[in-house]
């Protein structure tokens, strides 16, 4: 199971995760917590963005982005239902 947030102080944000600050948040019964994975950004709608983007993601997708694993990653992000171009030639 993986959380996704943003933060402006990421070693404020886990120790209260870690310490179970809020007994309503998504880590509370989950933890001990491990960060995984953090990227920076210098625009916070940028973060926004992103972090929406990749809480919809599968568990599979967000540990190749967690391992660096782009590779696999390009692979699960392609479209593979019938109706995608590359697999229904009466759309090309």
């Amino acid at each position: 199971m993986f959380y996704t947030g943003i933060t402006d102080d990421i070693s404020r944000r886990y120790a209260e995760h870690q310490n179970g600050l809020n007994k309503s948040a998504f880590t509370y019964r989950r933890r001990p917590v491990q960060l995984a994975f953090q990227q920076e950004f210098n625009d916070v709608l940028q973060a926004i963005y992103f972090e929406k983007k990749i809480k919809k993601w599968s568990a599979q997708k967000k540990l190749a982005l967690i391992n660096g694993d782009y590779d696999l990653l390009q692979i699960l992000a392609e479209c593979r239902n019938a109706t995608h171009h590359k697999y229904n030639p009466d759309l090309d």
